[in-house]
Order: C-alpha cells, then structure tokens, then sequence
C-alpha cells in the first residue's frame, strides 16, 4: 500500500496492536484563533491518545487571501491550500471538514460537504440565527455523515465531572443555575469593526461569541430551559471602519447580554456575557445549586472544582476546593501523573479525538459531544434572549426540532 505522509510520520511508521492505524483526511476552513487550536490538537491526538482510532492527516487548509493562507499551510503542515471551500470540499483525500470560519461561512460550507457524505464539525455558534440553523440541521438529518458542534468546553474534565455529579444525584434536584462569561478586549472605543461586530457576519454579538457557550452548558449540566426574560445591550454604537479608520460605522450587535432562565425541571437560573470587563480575560464562572450540594466551576482554575455536600456534621461543613487530575477523573488516564495540570488547548483534544473516534467506530455523537441539533437549539435560545430585549416580555423557548 501507498504510504502517505501525516505530518513528519508515514503511515509505515505507526502501527497500532492490531497492525496499520487508518489515516483520516482534515479540511479546515480558517487558519486564526481556532485555526491553531485546533491544529494544535490534531497533532497531539496520535500520541496522546495511543492507539488512535485514526491519524488525522492535514490535507488541506483554505481562507480567503493567498498570501495568508499559504503561510498557514507552511505553519500547519497542511499538504496543500485553496481559497475557494468549494474547492477544498471537493477534494477527494478530505473526509471531515473542520469548518472555523467566519459565522456567515458555517452554513454553506456545512451542509455542502454533508451533501457529500464528509464528516463535520462547525465552530460555534452555529448560525447567526435560529432559521440558518434550523436549515443546517435539516440537511445534517438526511445525511448519514457525523455532524458536532465545537463547544469545547463539554470537554473540561472539571465540567465532565459536574455533569457526572448531577446525574448521579449527588448534588439532589437543581434549584439554580447561573453562568457568566466576562471578557474586556473591545471596551476601547478606537477598536475597529471587525467582523465580530458585523450582524450580517456574525449573527450577534457577546451573545453568539461567548453567550452560546454558557447557554449550551446550562443545557448540557441542567436540561432544556423553558422560557427566558433578557436585557441585551450596546455600549459603544460606532467604531472606526477596518477599512477605513477615519470612517466610522456603526454597531450593529451587541456588546453585553443579561437573562433569566426558567428551565423545564423546575430550575431558576441567570446567564450574563460581556466583553465589556475590565480586567476579565476569559472570565468564565458557572455555579448550582441542588438540595443535597453545590459546586463551582472557574474557567481561569479549569483543573479545580468547589464542591459543597451536605453533612450531618456541621463542624466540618464547607466549600471543598478538589484538585481535578486524578487518573479517575474524566480524561485524565490519558494525561500526566496526579496534580500536573492541563490547560484549555487539551480540551480540543479531547473534543476531536471523540470527534474522529465517532466517525471511525460509527458512534452517537450525542450526548457528550454537541451536534446541530444542540447547535440549533441553542441559536433557537440566543434569538429568544434577543426577542426578550426588544419586546421586554418573557419569551417561551420554543424548538422546531
């Protein structure tokens, strides 16, 4: 058989117990911010999780401008680039598109390749609005390839263990859930529009960027809401132009977002994103609270949990803050010894390892992985947060799918 290269590795080199590993052909569009973590994963799954159920192999990387791309492609060790996706899906060594394009290139791109039987996983959010995602998710139904959504943060062993805690009933029935995502790098007015801030790119602002995120966890950890009643606000209304910075234009999206939940099971619970607090970097914190417990999750100390139980011994009774990186706890057989801790580029390992390992052993994609259909639904969520903003009324969460 005709070897082929995967990264600086031939297939020939890498055998697993049971003889050759497969190779599995990537198409990425987008070589940025998600561009490189994910890159970065694809490199480290071979020989973190030993034997993979496949070798990603790096075909090829597309984006708009030659001159960028190509770099990326001598940066990534990509085989080969394009600037036309249409091109890249086509390919014939591409077997999943790993789509982290702009908000406005989800949609085309996804459900051509899976009009052609090619495995996806499309960054979030999923659409810039429920109608683009309800289209995504009709055309993910009639095929039979896999379909994920990247909210990595399922992929947390901290909120892996969480959910595990909720499950089991350790932590009794939910009365709250409350979630807040804070960052502050577009409170300077003299920012200029970037596509992030462009409705017809980006769907929404705060709320789509780093609002799915905690919206999709709220229904991973807690369940289905039932209704919202939300506040969604822009600071600054104009910005300089990206093209021309002594022209303004005007915001079309948002910068913050505040909203009460009422979930299906009984729950009450508030979701907040901004990206205008200073001094918060990627401050993400989730709290719940059931009759038996509590816990906390801080994005900013991912290997830690506090953990709450109720005792009969109140002298004893408090917040226990637990160290999670014992080889017990989710993903950690396949990392270091016990208190070496990981960081947020491992958990898109662990997000496309199961990705791969899904498509190659035909397994569910659900329920730990997000496929269209929670990328759906949680765009069905935003559009709620968004209706609630500007009717002032409570809006019901109502699902097609």
């Amino acid at each position: 058989m005709e070897e082929k290269k995967v990264g600086f590795v031939t297939m020939g080199d890498i055998r697993g117990t049971s003889g050759e590993i497969p190779q599995i052909g990537i198409g990425m569009i987008g070589y940025a911010f998600m561009g490189k973590a994910h890159v970065n994963a694809y490199k480290k799954i071979p020989y973190i999780y030993w034997p993979p159920s496949a070798i990603p192999r790096l075909v090829a990387i597309c984006g708009r401008s030659e001159e960028k791309v190509k770099e990326a492609q001598k940066r990534y060790g990509f085989e080969r680039y394009y600037t036309d996706w249409r091109e890249l899906i086509k390919d014939s060594d591409v077997q999943i598109l790993d789509n982290g394009g702009p908000n406005n290139l989800h949609a085309d791109p996804s459900i051509t390749a899976l009009e052609m039987g090619k495995h996806v996983i499309c960054e979030k959010p999923m659409a810039r609005d429920s109608k683009e995602a309800k289209m995504m998710l009709e055309f993910a139904l009639k095929s039979s390839a896999k379909h994920m959504i990247a909210f990595n943060y399922r992929f947390v062993p901290a909120i892996r263990l969480a959910k595990e805690l909720i499950e089991d009933g350790t932590l009794g029935e939910i009365y709250h859930f409350r979630a807040k995502y804070l960052q502050e790098w577009i409170m300077d007015p003299n920012f200029p529009i970037v596509w992030r801030l462009k409705k017809e790119v980006s769907g929404s602002g705060a709320l789509g960027d780093i609002g799915s995120h905690i919206i999709d966890l709220a229904r991973f950890l807690v369940g289905e809401p039932k209704n919202v009643s939300a506040i969604v606000k822009t600071f600054i209304k104009e910005r300089p132009s990206d093209i021309n910075p002594s022209k303004k234009e005007k915001v079309d999206v948002d910068d913050a977002f505040v909203a009460v939940v009422e979930f299906k099971n009984g729950a009450i619970g508030t979701l907040e994103a901004s990206r205008f607090c200073a001094g918060r970097k990627n401050h993400q914190v989730i709290e719940i609270n059931g009759s038996k417990g509590s816990l906390v999750f801080n994005l900013e100390r991912m290997n830690e949990l506090e953990i709450y139980l109720n005792s009969d011994r109140k002298e004893i009774m408090g917040f226990r803050n637990v160290l999670i990186t014992e080889s017990y706890h989710p993903f950690w057989d396949k990392w270091w010894p016990h208190g070496h801790i990981i960081g947020w580029e491992h958990t898109f390992v662990h997000e496309l390892y199961y990705f791969i390992d899904c498509v190659i052993n035909n397994k569910p994609v659900e329920p730990f992985g997000a496929t269209f259909l929670d990328g759906y639904r949680c765009a069905v969520i935003c559009d709620a947060i968004l209706e609630s903003s500007e009717t002032g009324k409570r809006v019901e969460i109502k699902y097609e799918f």
